[in-house]
Order: C-alpha cells, then structure tokens, then sequence
C-alpha cells in the first residue's frame, strides 16, 4: 500500500521533529520533507508533490493565512493546521478553516514534547482524513474507550408537552465552515438553536464570538442554565456536553462534564439524546459533515421521539462520516445539500407551525 507522505511546515525545529517522529511511526504515512517557513515549503511542494501538508499557523517571512491562501488558490491540497492553545491562535485557526484547511491540533501549552506524542494518534487520524477530505477550492485527545450516551444521560419515554420548536445541530471535522454557513442564513426570529461541534476547549469561544459577527441571530458559547429563545445559537464549549433540559415551561441549557461518548465531549449523541427526552416532535434534527459516527444513535433516538431529522449530502461534505453513520442507522428523514439546508430546515419549520415561546 502506497503511504500517504507529508511535508511538515513549523517554524520550531522542536516541533518538526516530533511530528516528524510521529508521522513515520505511523505504518500508512511518512514525512518526506520538512520547512521552517512557506518559502521553503513551497520550493518542497513544487518538488515532492506531498499528499497532506502540516501548517504551523504562526510562520515567519510569510504569513501563515497568507501563505495558506495562496497554497489553496493556485495548488489546492489537504493541510492540517497545527495551532497552539491561545486565543490570538484559535482566530486564527478558524480563519486557517475558512480559507480551507482540512482541520487542525491543538498543541498543548506547556511540556509540548510529551504532549504532542500523546496526541500522536489524534494527529495521525487527522492526516488520514484530510488525504481523503474533499477540498474547498477558495474560499480532544484520541482515547480508546468508546462510552454511549447512557454514561451521560439515561433516555427516558415520558416529555411535557410544548409547542417551542427547536433546531438541533451536529458537526465534526469540516463543521465550523457547513455551521457558519448554515447559521448565517438563519433568520433573527428563527427557533432556539443547539450545536455540538467536535473543537478542543478554547477554541469553541473563538468559535462562538465569529459567528456572532456575522450571524443575523446572536450566537455564544454556551455557559449552562441559559434559557433557549428563539433568535439565539448555543454553541457547546470544548470541556463539556451540552444537553437540554426543561425547567417548567422553557427549554434550558445544561452543561456536563461526564464519560467521553463516542471518544468526544462535547459528544453530539448527549445533545441528540437530550433532546429526544425533554423535546420530541418539537425538534428539527441536522447533522453536518464530520468523521466518524457520533449523532447516528442519537438522530435516530430523536426520530422515534417524533423529531424530523436532515443530513448534509455526501457531495457538500468534507468527510461523508457522521450523516453517512445516521442515514445507515434510519434516523435520518431527509438527505440535502448544505446550500439548501437552512432553506429546507425553514421549510419544514413553518410547516410545522408556531415556534415562538408558547407553552
């Protein structure tokens, strides 16, 4: 089998070395050249052709997002952002995703040689899914146990009633840019929004605030205990699952910091579960591109609480995991492209009737 090769761009000699490590460690991959700036890693590119390339997001002699701008411009090729844990950092990385990086790491703050080998595996499976990622032309650490949603949350059959309808939404690797374009096309009077998006802690606020500024609806990191209306996104922070929960006659949300479910917290199978306990019929389901199967049990748990479910199609997908996952497992009511997903979840909304607070 032909090994995915990698040229890893940083400008510490610290860091491509130990990437360097863990790539060749890996038996499907190699590094086959490494840059301390864009300049070298162009004349690299040009010569050895690479399947992925690893992207510090601060570089000297060229700016990294400049640098990545030009690269998807005019040579279009899977690159994995590497980004330290800073809030200057996380902005950038966002804007790295915008112009059409596949995905990024996190590097760990402080003991960066120890902390990158454990997230050696983390690293590895992100490479592999942007060899097969599909590019856009312009524009948690990896652990073993694989928990349910039962760890967090027990399902339960009894709801009250409510006519408040609710939009539901769960994302993964290539997620930031579908939620963006989503959440931009929502309307300021549209329901209470909940989104789990896969994102390491301190970057979903980064995350949240973005989205704010361009959003027609007001969009934060979810802090717990906020009282879900419509014209407002709750976006779930890298510690936590986010979960909602009713006190009376409003929906509220929860955080919590249980068992990683489908090797994720936030895990959006919690949210999906959530949701078909307290909401029911009330709720609109969508799923969005992401790798992996988290939200296909939870999908399908909400279709039998009576919620109407989308999934994102396989060709406006970065990776066709997650709404693959839920459409195999039946939970799944209707498959559309993410340029008509906002108009399709509208549609089906009004179709439904009211979706003010009225209980």
């Amino acid at each position: 089998m032909k090994k995915i090769t990698v040229i890893v761009v940083d400008d510490s000699a610290l860091i491509r070395k130990l990437l360097t490590e863990i790539i060749n460690s890996q038996s499907d991959m190699e590094v086959i050249g490494a840059a301390a700036d864009p300049l070298a890693a162009r004349e690299m590119i040009r010569e050895l052709n690479p399947d992925v390339l690893t992207l510090d997001v601060e570089m000297p002699k060229m700016d990294g997002l400049d640098f990545l701008e030009k690269l998807m411009r005019l040579r279009p090729m899977p690159v994995v952002m590497v980004s330290t844990l800073t809030e200057k950092s996380s902005d950038v990385t966002l804007r790295a995703l915008e112009l059409g990086a596949v995905d990024f790491v996190a590097k760990p703050k402080i003991d960066i040689a120890s902390g990158l080998k454990e997230y050696g595996s983390e690293i590895a499976n992100k490479i592999r899914i942007a060899k097969s990622a599909r590019l856009k032309r312009n524009v948690s650490p990896s652990v073993t146990k694989s928990a349910t949603a039962d760890a967090v949350l027990p399902s339960i059959a009894n709801r009250i009633a409510s006519t408040e309808k609710l939009i539901i939404v769960g994302a993964s690797t290539g997620g930031t840019e579908a939620i963006k374009e989503f959440l931009i096309r929502m309307p300021p009077d549209s329901p209470g929004i909940l989104v789990t998006q896969h994102m390491p802690e301190g970057f979903t606020k980064s995350f949240a605030n973005r989205l704010n500024s361009l959003c027609k609806i007001s969009v934060v990191e979810a802090q717990g205990g906020e009282r879900v209306l419509p014209g407002h996104a709750f976006i779930a922070p890298g510690h936590s699952h986010l979960l909602l929960k009713r006190s009376g006659a409003n929906y509220m949300t929860e955080l919590n910091q249980g068992e990683l479910v489908s090797r994720h917290r936030p895990s959006v199978d919690v949210l999906f579960r959530s949701v078909a306990n307290c909401a029911g019929k009330n709720a609109i389901g969508v799923i969005l591109t992401g790798m992996g199967k988290d939200g296909a049990a939870g999908m399908l748990e909400m279709q039998k609480s009576g919620a109407y479910n989308f999934a994102q199609d396989e060709a406006s997908c970065v990776v066709f995991g997650m709404p693959k996952e839920a459409i195999a497992a039946g939970g799944v009511n209707e498959v559309v492209s993410l340029k008509d997903m906002a108009r399709s979840v509208l549609s089906k909304i009004s179709s439904m009737g009211s979706h003010g607070n009225r209980v």
